[in-house]
């Protein structure tokens, strides 16, 4: 459709209708964020009155501080290993070709359409006959499983826009596979990959069903949680979700910055 053509009618729908959507997804979590701030113990309105108490009382709390570390150690060590594993497979799809490929693709990105209560089971049974279930090990192993393909998915997109002919090219110039690897495939794949890290660490820093499953005594902050619905309301958990909210779309956002970051002139590997 022309630019002459357009109705501004349908212009202004759509515009709205992409507000209206933003609003229905985003204002459970504006009224947990406003929520957090008042000072009575139940969310109500109108508002008690503005207080920072429930922040105060999380940041008091040994036990938030003992999910928030497990939380962040998890998540870092999650997306250096999915990451990893996540651009091995990448690049595997991006080099090679061979018999049974597309089963290899479909098995590599099969985790996160399964529903999260049957990988849960299904990784406690696993961890539970190796020995390891109840322990931090098991939500990496676990967060791993989820998370490795969506690392290879950011990373395939981003090695299918490149030129097959430049690691070939590299290679009739006299550098070995590793040199042709650091030299040309890791710096054209290197936003993909910081992508890659921060969206991995992402779904790991706010993922809960499988983590409930796995951890056992060592528990994650979003399993933390839990500990607060159980028997009573706490507007503890207001805080705890804005804190986990804002971090988790922190990551994102810087995601999305670094695959959209343009390249500078003169540099092809961005």
């Amino acid at each position: 459709m022309s630019e002459l053509n357009r109705n501004p009618l349908i212009d202004w729908l759509l515009r709205l209708y992409v507000l209206a959507s933003f609003a229905f997804i985003f204002a459970p979590i504006a009224a947990s964020f406003v929520f957090s701030l008042n000072e009575d113990r139940f969310p109500s309105l109108p508002l008690g009155g503005f207080s920072t108490q429930w922040y105060e009382a999380v940041a008091t709390d040994p036990l938030v501080w003992e999910g928030l570390s497990n939380t962040l150690t998890i998540g870092v060590i999650v997306s250096l290993v999915a990451t990893a594993l996540g651009f091995g497979a990448a690049y595997t799809d991006y080099r090679y070709r061979f018999f049974g490929k597309t089963v290899y693709l479909a098995l590599a990105l099969l985790p996160p359409t399964i529903p999260v209560i049957i990988l849960g089971l299904a990784m406690l049974a696993f961890l539970s006959r190796v020995g390891l279930s109840g322990q931090s090990l098991s939500v990496i192993v676990a967060h791993v499983v989820m998370t490795a393909p969506f690392a290879m998915a950011i990373i395939r997109l981003r090695l299918s826009q490149m030129d097959p002919d430049l690691e070939a090219a590299a290679w009739n110039l006299g550098a070995s596979e590793w040199a042709a690897m650091r030299h040309v495939i890791l710096p054209f794949a290197r936003p993909a990959i910081l992508a890659a890290l921060f969206i991995t660490m992402a779904v790991s820093f706010d993922e809960f069903a499988v983590a409930w499953f796995v951890s056992g005594l060592n528990e994650t902050l979003p399993v933390r949680v839990l500990g607060f619905l159980q028997g009573q309301v706490s507007p503890r958990i207001n805080a705890i979700g804005t804190f986990v909210f804002l971090t988790s779309m922190t990551l994102v956002i810087l995601a999305q910055l670094v695959l959209m970051r343009r390249p500078k002139e003169g540099n092809p590997d961005g």
